[in-house]
C-alpha cells in the first residue's frame, strides 16, 4: 500500500511540475486546481457506481442460491414418497400378471378370428392363386398372396409377442401356410419372365409391365414396413425382404446382356465380315431398343426410377464389356479398324446414341469411353505392326506382277495424254489410299501414322525397284532382241517415277496436316529422281549402242572421201527420239539435252582420237567444210526434237537453241582450227577455242594439232606455253564439253608436252 502511495504521489509532483514550468502559469494555480478536484469528483463518482453494481450482483446470487436450496429440499422430499409409494405398490403389480396374460390371449384370439377365415381356406385360396398365377391375372394373384402371407405373418408376430422362445408352435404355423413360400417364388418367376421379355411386352402389351411394376412396388413397400417392426420387435417374417426391385435390376441387366450376346451370328470363318455384321446389327439393336425405352418403357416405371437413364447405363455397360472381348481376340487388322471405328467414332455419331431418336434423354458427353485407352492403344499398334508387314508383302507382290508385264510382247498402255505407263503407281497409291481412308475414320494422329508408314515403306519399295530396272537393263543387254518392248517398258519406268512424285504429293496434301518437309520425303524425291535419271542413261546407252558402228567412222579416211555417218545417226536418234516423247517432263527435257551433249561430245572423241591426219590443206579444208555441215546438221536435230517437246514455251526453246548452239559451235570452232591456212595464226584460232570452252585441255590442244597435220613440234611447243600464261578459268563453266573427253596414251607418248594448261 506505502508503495502505491509513494507512486501516486511521484506521478502527481511529475504533473504538478509539467504544469509549472513557466512563471506566467503560476496564476493559473487556482483553474487548475478545480480542474483536478472535477477529475477527482468524476473518478470517485464512477468507482462507488461500479461498486454498487458488484453488490447488487452478489445480492441476487445469494438470492438465487438460497431459492435452489429450498426446490432441492422440495425435491428430495418428493423422492422419498415416490420411493415409499414405490414400494407399497410392489405387490400390487405382481397381482397384475395374471392380466397382462390375459390381455397378450385376447390380442392372439383377436389375431386368430380376423384371420379365421383365411386361416380355414389356405388351401383354397392357394388353388386359386396358382391358377391365377397360370392365367397371366398376376395383379389378382399378388393380392391373395399378400392375404395368405398377412394371415400367417400376423399370427406368428402374435406368437412370437406371446413366447418367442415357442419354436415348436412357430414351425407349425409355418408349416400350416408352408405352400404360400412356393407361391411367391411362382409369382416371382413369372415377374422374372415377363420382365426378360420387356422390350417385346412393352409394345404387345404395356399394362402386363404396368402390372409387374405395380407388384414390385407393393413388395418393397412391405419389405420397408417389416424391417421397420423389425427394428422394433425383432421379429421379420419368412423369406423377407424379398428385394424384388433389387432382383428386378439383376434380370434386367442380364436381360440386356443376352440382347447384346446374341447379335454374333456369323463367325470369321463363314463370313470374312462377321464383326461388321456384329456391330451393325448391335447399333440396330441398341438404337431399336432405346428408342423403344425411352417412348414407350418409360411410362410403365415410376419417374423415380429413372428407367431411361438405368436402361443407357445398362447397354452402355454391356456393349463396353462385349468389345472389350472382342478386343482382346485375335483380330485382323481390317478388324481391329473396324471395331476402332465403332468404338471411337460411330458409338457416339448421329448414327447412333446421338441420335435425334435418343435426344435429349441421351448425353452423349456423359458416356464413358467403351475402351480404356491403354486398350485402344494396345489396338492400334498391333493394326500398324500387322498393317507394314502386309504392305511391304503387297508391294513386294505389285512389283513382282509389273515385272511380268516387263516382258510382255505388247507395247504397255498409254494415259491419256499419251505417256506410256503401266499399272504400278495406280495399284500401289490405291493401296495406301484405303488404307489411309480407313485410318482416318479412327481419328486424326492414327492417320498422320499410318501416312508414315505408307511414305518409309515406299522408300524401300523404291530402292527395290531401282535394283529390278537395273537388272531389266542388265537382262536385256545379254541379247537386245529380248523383251521386245524394252524400250517402251523404260519409259513406262521412267515415267512411273513422276507419277509416284504427283500421287505423293497428292497423299500428303489430303491425308497430312503438315507442310513441312521431312527427311523421308527427301529421301524419296531423290531416289525417284535417280531412278528416273537412270532409265533415261538406259535409254540413251541404247541409242547409242546402235550408233556406235556409224560413230566409230567419223572423222577417218572413209569419213572424208565421204559417207552417210551422221545423216544414219541423226535418223537413229530422231527415230528413237519418237518413241521417247511419250516419256514425260521434265525426264524428256533432260534427256533431250543429255542426247545431244553425249553426240557432241562422241564427235569430239573422234577427233581427239587422232583417227585421221590431214595430209594437206586440201584434205584440212575438205574436213572442215564437212564437220561445220555436220555440226549443223546436229543443230537442225536438237532445234528439231527440243521444238517438239517445248512448243508451248517459246522462251524456253531459245534458251535451249542457245545450248543446242554452243554445243556444236565446238565443232565448228575446231573445224576453224583446221581450216585455217596460214600457219602463223594457228594461235589465234586455238586462243578464240581456248576462250569458248576453257575446260579444254592442253592435250586436247595437242591432239587436234596432230589432226591437222602440219604443225611442228616447236610450233605446238609455242602455242602451249603461250596458252598456259593466259589460260582463262574453267571453274565458272556452266555446261562443260571437254571435260569428260580422254586423249589416248599413245596420243599423249607422241607428244612431249605432259602439261596440263592451268
Amino acid at each position: 500500500m506505502e508503495e502505491t502511495n509513494r507512486e501516486a504521489v511521484a506521478t502527481a509532483v511529475q504533473r504538478v511540475a509539467g504544469m509549472l514550468q513557466r512563471s506566467d502559469q503560476l496564476d493559473k494555480v487556482e483553474q487548475y486546481r478545480r480542474r483536478e478536484a472535477r477529475k477527482k469528483a468524476s473518478v470517485e463518482a464512477r468507482l462507488k457506481a461500479a461498486i454498487q453494481s458488484q453488490l447488487d450482483g452478489v445480492r441476487t446470487g445469494l438470492t438465487q442460491l438460497h431459492n435452489a436450496l429450498c426446490d432441492v429440499k422440495d425435491i428430495q422430499n418428493s423422492l422419498a414418497d415416490v420411493s415409499k409409494d414405490w414400494r407399497q405398490s410392489i405387490n400390487t403389480i405382481e397381482n397384475l400378471k395374471d392380466v397382462k396374460d390375459a390381455v397378450v390371449q385376447h390380442s392372439q384370439l383377436a389375431s386368430a378370428v380376423e384371420n379365421l377365415k383365411n386361416i380355414f381356406s389356405v388351401p383354397e385360396i392357394v388353388r386359386e392363386t396358382h391358377d391365377l398365377i397360370e392365367q397371366g391375372e398376376l395383379l389378382q394373384a399378388h393380392r391373395k398372396l399378400m392375404d395368405l402371407e398377412c394371415s400367417r405373418d400376423d399370427l406368428m408376430y402374435e406368437q412370437y409377442r406371446m413366447d418367442s422362445k415357442n419354436v415348436h408352435d412357430m414351425n407349425l404355423i409355418r408349416g400350416y401356410f408352408g405352400q404360400v413360400q412356393g407361391l411367391s417364388e411362382e409369382l416371382s418367376k413369372q415377374l422374372w419372365m415377363v420382365l426378360q421379355r420387356a422390350m417385346v411386352t412393352v409394345r404387345r402389351d404395356p399394362t402386363m409391365l404396368v402390372s409387374v411394376v405395380r407388384i414390385i412396388e407393393r413388395e418393397e413397400k412391405i419389405d420397408r414396413r417389416m424391417l421397420d417392426r423389425k427394428k422394433q420387435t425383432g421379429f421379420i417374417p419368412p423369406g423377407r425382404p424379398k428385394c424384388w426391385k433389387n432382383r428386378m435390376n439383376e434380370v434386367l441387366e442380364g436381360t440386356v446382356s443376352a440382347r447384346i450376346e446374341s447379335t454374333q451370328s456369323e463367325t470369321r470363318e463363314s463370313d470374312k465380315m462377321w464383326l461388321v455384321r456384329l456391330l451393325e446389327i448391335t447399333r440396330k439393336y441398341i438404337l431399336d431398343d432405346l428408342t423403344v425405352v425411352k417412348n414407350l418403357m418409360v411410362q410403365c416405371f415410376p419417374p423415380h426410377y429413372n428407367t431411361f437413364q438405368v436402361f443407357l447405363d445398362l447397354y452402355h455397360k454391356s456393349v463396353s464389356a462385349r468389345v472389350q472381348e472382342l478386343a482382346a481376340e485375335d483380330l485382323e487388322a481390317n478388324e481391329i479398324v473396324s471395331l476402332l471405328t465403332w468404338v471411337l467414332n460411330t458409338y457416339k455419331s448421329v448414327e447412333m446414341m446421338a441420335h435425334p431418336d435418343l435426344q435429349p434423354e441421351c448425353d452423349v458427353k456423359q458416356l464413358e469411353p467403351l475402351l480404356p485407352q491403354h486398350v485402344v492403344d494396345d489396338l492400334l499398334g498391333k493394326y500398324l505392326k500387322t498393317f507394314t508387314s502386309n504392305i511391304t508383302g503387297w508391294l513386294r507382290k505389285a512389283l513382282e506382277t509389273d515385272k511380268k508385264d516387263w516382258q510382255k510382247e505388247t507395247e504397255p498402255e498409254a494415259d491419256q495424254d499419251g505417256y506410256y505407263q503401266t499399272t504400278l503407281p495406280a495399284i500401289v497409291f490405291q493401296m495406301f489410299e484405303q488404307n489411309l481412308q480407313v485410318a482416318a475414320q479412327i481419328n486424326e494422329t492414327f492417320k498422320e501414322q499410318v501416312l508414315r508408314v505408307c511414305l518409309k515403306q515406299m522408300n524401300s519399295f523404291l530402292v527395290r525397284y531401282r535394283e529390278e530396272a537395273i537388272n531389266y537393263k542388265e537382262e536385256h543387254l545379254k541379247n537386245r532382241q529380248l523383251p521386245q518392248c524394252y524400250v517402251q517398258y523404260m519409259i513406262a519406268i521412267i515415267n512411273n517415277c513422276q507419277t509416284f512424285k504427283e500421287s505423293i504429293n497428292s497423299l500428303k496434301r489430303k491425308y497430312s496436316q503438315s507442310t513441312e518437309p521431312t527427311q523421308n520425303d527427301a529421301a524419296i524425291d531423290n531416289l525417284l529422281n535417280e531412278v528416273a535419271r537412270e532409265g533415261c542413261q538406259f535409254l540413251l546407252d541404247e541409242v547409242f549402242l546402235d550408233l556406235e558402228r556409224h560413230l566409230n567412222e567419223l572423222l577417218t579416211r572413209k569419213w572424208l572421201t565421204g559417207t552417210h555417218a551422221v545423216d544414219t545417226i541423226c535418223v537413229t536418234v530422231e527415230d528413237y527420239f519418237n518413241d521417247f516423247a511419250k516419256i514425260k517432263k521434265p525426264y524428256n527435257q533432260e534427256m533431250t539435252s543429255e542426247a545431244h551433249r553425249r553426240v557432241v561430245v562422241e564427235y569430239l572423241k573422234a577427233i581427239i582420237q587422232k583417227r585421221i591426219s590431214f595430209k594437206n590443206a586440201d584434205e584440212r579444208k575438205e574436213g572442215a567444210e564437212r564437220m561445220m555441215k555436220e555440226a549443223e546438221q546436229f543443230k537442225f536435230l536438237f532445234r528439231k526434237l527440243s521444238a517438239v517437246r517445248f512448243i508451248a514455251l517459246c522462251v524456253f526453246v531459245c534458251a535451249q537453241g542457245e545450248d543446242t548452239d554452243r554445243l556444236c559451235d565446238a565443232i565448228a570452232a575446231i573445224a576453224e582450227v583446221f581450216k585455217l591456212t596460214d600457219p602463223a595464226l594457228l594461235y589465234l584460232e586455238v586462243s578464240t577455242l581456248v576462250s569458248k570452252y576453257p575446260d579444254i585441255r592442253e592435250e586436247h590442244i595437242v591432239a587436234l594439232l596432230a589432226v591437222r597435220g602440219d604443225a611442228s613440234r616447236e610450233m605446238r611447243q609455242m602455242i602451249i606455253e603461250t596458252l598456259n600464261q593466259n589460260k582463262p578459268s574453267s571453274s565458272s563453266v556452266s555446261q562443260p564439253v571437254f571435260r569428260d573427253i580422254t586423249v589416248p596414251s599413245i596420243t599423249m607418248t607422241s607428244m612431249a608436252v605432259p602439261k596440263l594448261l592451268k
